[in-house]
Formats: C-alpha cells, sequence, structure tokens
C-alpha cells in the first residue's frame, strides 16, 4: 500500500511519479497544441526530439533516486505524451484527486493504474465533471491550498484555461479545514509571455518561507500583492517575463534545502544557492518547449 501524505511543497520527498517520454508520438499539429509555446516551436521546426527528452528526463530520475525517493513510471503508451504526470492527479494530505483533464487526455491516468491501485479506494476522489482542474494549478501550503483559476465569462474559449472556479468551490468543500485561496491567472491562447497555463508557471514556494513569484501571470494585482505580503518581499524571488517564458518557476523540491533546477536558470540558481538551497542543477530545455517544466513532470505522493 501506499500512504499518501502531502501537506506541502518542499516536505522531505519519499515517493513520486516522474513522467516519461519515451514513444511521445509525433510532431504534433499546429491545430492539436495544447499551449501557446508548442505552437511556437511547431512553427519554428524546434518542437523537441523525442530521444532529447528521454535523456532530460533519466537525469532528474538518477538525481532522486541520489537522495533516495522512490520513483514510479506510467506505463508506457504508444505515441502518447505522458511528461506532465502533474497534471493528471495530485495528492493534498493522505487523498489522491484525479483532475479532469482536457479529454484528449484521458488515457495519461490509466497508464498510472499500477501506483493508484495501491491507494486504499476510499482515499481516491473523482471530482464532478463540471470541475476542471489539473495539478499544476494546485498548490497545497500546509493549512492553506494555493489554486489557480479563470472565472472569465470567455472560460471554453482559451484552451489555455484549464482550472475553474467550480473546481476550487469542490476542493473548499473536500477540505474544510484548509484556507483555499485561489488566484486568477491571466491566459492567451498565442502569446506564450502573457499566458499562465498554470500557478505553477508564476508562482511556487520553496524552502520554508520563500516563493518564486511572476507579477504579470496575476490578473489581479491585489492577489500578487497578497502573495508577496504572505512571504515577505525579502523572501520572494521575481522572475522577469523571459524567466517566466523559461518557466523559472517550475522547479521542484526535494526537500526544505534541495531543489532541481534547469542549469540555464543562473540569476535563479545563484540566489537560490545565497540563501543555502543545494541546487541540483539539470538539462530540462527541450521538455521546456511544452509548457511545462520539473514540477509539471512530477506528481508527489509521499513528503515526511
Amino acid at each position: 500500500m501506499i500512504n499518501l501524505n502531502i501537506k506541502n511543497e518542499t516536505s522531505r520527498l519519499r515517493s513520486v511519479v516522474l513522467g516519461i517520454a519515451n514513444s511521445n508520438g509525433p510532431i504534433p499539429k499546429v491545430e492539436d497544441c495544447y499551449d501557446p509555446k508548442s505552437v511556437q516551436h511547431v512553427i519554428a521546426g524546434t518542437y523537441p526530439r523525442e530521444e532529447d527528452m528521454v535523456v532530460e528526463m533519466e537525469a532528474v530520475a538518477v538525481i532522486l533516486e541520489k537522495y533516495n525517493v522512490e520513483v514510479f513510471r506510467p506505463n508506457v503508451i504508444n505515441n502518447y505524451n505522458q511528461i506532465f504526470s502533474r497534471d493528471i492527479a495530485f495528492v493534498i494530505d493522505n487523498k489522491l484527486v484525479k483532475a479532469n483533464i482536457l479529454p484528449d487526455r484521458d488515457q495519461e491516468i490509466e497508464a498510472i493504474n499500477h501506483v493508484i491501485s495501491k491507494v486504499d479506494p476510499k482515499n481516491i476522489i473523482k471530482l464532478p465533471e463540471e470541475c476542471h482542474v489539473e495539478g499544476g494549478d494546485v498548490m497545497p501550503w500546509n493549512d492553506y491550498l494555493f489554486v489557480g483559476t479563470y472565472s472569465g465569462e470567455d472560460y471554453s474559449e482559451y484552451i489555455t484555461a484549464r482550472t475553474n472556479v467550480d473546481a476550487v468551490i469542490a476542493l473548499q468543500e473536500l477540505f474544510p479545514e484548509k484556507t483555499v485561496k485561489s488566484f486568477e491567472l491571466r491566459k492567451h491562447n498565442t502569446d506564450p509571455k502573457e499566458n499562465a497555463l498554470h500557478l505553477d508557471c508564476c508562482f511556487q514556494p520553496i524552502g520554508k518561507d520563500k516563493a518564486i513569484l511572476h507579477k504579470n501571470g496575476f490578473l489581479v494585482e491585489k492577489e500578487y500583492e497578497w502573495l508577496l505580503d504572505f512571504f515577505g518581499k525579502e523572501n520572494v524571488f521575481e522572475i522577469d517575463k523571459e524567466e517566466m517564458f523559461n518557466m523559472n518557476s517550475n522547479i521542484f523540491s526535494i526537500s526544505e534545502d534541495v531543489i532541481i533546477s534547469e542549469k540555464s536558470f543562473t540569476r535563479l540558481n545563484s540566489w537560490l544557492r545565497n540563501k543555502g538551497f543545494t541546487v541540483e542543477e539539470v538539462s530540462y530545455s527541450e521538455i521546456a518547449k511544452q509548457e511545462g517544466l520539473l514540477r509539471c513532470s512530477t506528481m508527489p505522493l509521499i513528503r515526511d
């Protein structure tokens, strides 16, 4: 059995599902892409090659194993993108919530049935159909649950709008003891620099009391300022538009003092080291072309 336990984003990681890049399928057509960054790379002829992404993901697996983390991988579905395991489900406390994601991606959850079957069925939650939610928008932070959303009436017109208000309400009902704090994200179907696909594309807590933040990812300035006050300005690393585009906020914590980060994030990585973090650098720039990075491709099951 797997005894799920996730209270926050940074406690010592013991067990995780890491996505997989094998048999990732052909380069998609523009009209089949789920996000503006992928579109850009398809048009430019720079869409990532499977063999490069496999190498990048295996390097992360090696680091996780170095820290004695139990690593599960999805079963391979032929010609199918299974890199972003964070999207398909997420754990809060001892509950695994199955995400209602884009219908084209339904098979992804079946590919981790060997993991889900080890969880007590009473701890598995399937949200009602009208609740759209992806794990990149959901961040447990002790007594808080931070959730990225988009509540505009034009929600259905944005393929980049992934978590709706129905899901926010459902999470509050499921976890009544937590303060659910939702944040309106800036959405754009064609300009990746104006699009926060998920909350973890513009914000992530790190360590015990620090955070990475990108102001323009938030539609409502007050909500961004709330986070700035909550963590304290001196504890926040502000990333600019270019750094957000390169996914600087989408790193991944193994513990309160160990972080896996992309090696090109030089400004961020030196700030982290100055604050006392151990930074395990990997190359993840090919995977980043699909508007996802380290947090997106990991789904933690157990943290101490």
